[in-house]
C-alpha cells in the first residue's frame, strides 16, 4: 500500500449514509476504505482487527456496547490513542460543539454541509491538523484561517455549574434558591450568565447539555 493511502473506516447507524459515504470515499485515490460499522460494538470489533489511520464516525450512534457521543469518543481516545477521529454530526449547539472539540477530535463535519468536506477533514486529521466544515465554523464563530487548535472550552464558574446541573436535573430557580441558600435573583443571574457562555437560549437546551456532557467539566470549571 502506498504511503499516500490513508486507511479510513466509517461508522454510522443509517444504512443510506453508510452506502453514500462508502461510495464517495472509495472514489478518492488517496484514501483506502478499510471498513464500516453501524454501532460502537461493530466499530471496536473492526478496529481490533483492521489497521486504520482515520475514523470518520457519526456522533449519535446508539445501540452499541460502548455507547455513543462523548462516552464513545472518550473510550476510543483511551483505547486507540494514535487513531485520528473525524466526527460527522447534525449537532447545532455551540456549547456542545465546544465540548466535542475539547475531546481532541481531529475534525468535525456537519451533515448539513456537502459530503465533499470529509475529504479535506480526513487529510487534515491524517496530518495531525484539525478541520471544521463551514457550518461548524459558523456555529462556533471561527473564521476560516483562524487557529482552530486554539479553541478553548467554555469556562463556567463553580456556582454557574451547580445551577446548570440542578436545572438539568429538573429543579426550578425557586427550588435551587432554597437548596443552595442563595437568592432567586442570584440564581437567575448565574443561570443567565452560564447560558450566555454556553451559547444557548432555551431551557430545553440546558437539559440537552447536561444529558450529553454529564457536566464533565472538571477541567473547565473556575472558581469565582
Amino acid at each position: 500500500m502506498s504511503r499516500f493511502n490513508i486507511r479510513v473506516m466509517f461508522a454510522d447507524d443509517h444504512p443510506v449514509m453508510l452506502l453514500g459515504i462508502r461510495q464517495a470515499l472509495k472514489e478518492v485515490q488517496t484514501i483506502a476504505y478499510v471498513g464500516d460499522a453501524s454501532n460502537s460494538t461493530e466499530l471496536v470489533d473492526k478496529l481490533n482487527c483492521t489497521e486504520c489511520d482515520v475514523l470518520v464516525t457519526d456522533y449519535g450512534m446508539p445501540g452499541g456496547d460502548y455507547g455513543d457521543g462523548l462516552a464513545m469518543l472518550s473510550f476510543l481516545r483511551r483505547s486507540y490513542p494514535s487513531l485520528k477521529i473525524v466526527v460527522l454530526t447534525m449537532m447545532d449547539n455551540p456549547a456542545m460543539l465546544n465540548v466535542l472539540l475539547a475531546q481532541h477530535v481531529n475534525g468535525v463535519v456537519s451533515k448539513s454541509d456537502d459530503v465533499s468536506h470529509l475529504i479535506p477533514a480526513i487529510h487534515a486529521a491524517y496530518s495531525n491538523g484539525r478541520y471544521l466544515s463551514p457550518a461548524i465554523e459558523e456555529m462556533i464563530g471561527v473564521r476560516t484561517g483562524d487557529k482552530i487548535a486554539g479553541i478553548v472550552p467554555v469556562m463556567l464558574t463553580r456556582r454557574e455549574t451547580e445551577v446548570i446541573r440542578l436545572l438539568g436535573d429538573g429543579l426550578t430557580v425557586n427550588q435551587i434558591s432554597e437548596r443552595l441558600n442563595r437568592s432567586k435573583k442570584t440564581i437567575s443571574g448565574q443561570k443567565i450568565s452560564a447560558m450566555k457562555k454556553l451559547g444557548i437560549t432555551r431551557d430545553i437546551d440546558i437539559y440537552k447539555y447536561v444529558m450529553e456532557t454529564g457536566l464533565a467539566l472538571s477541567s473547565t470549571i473556575t472558581m469565582e
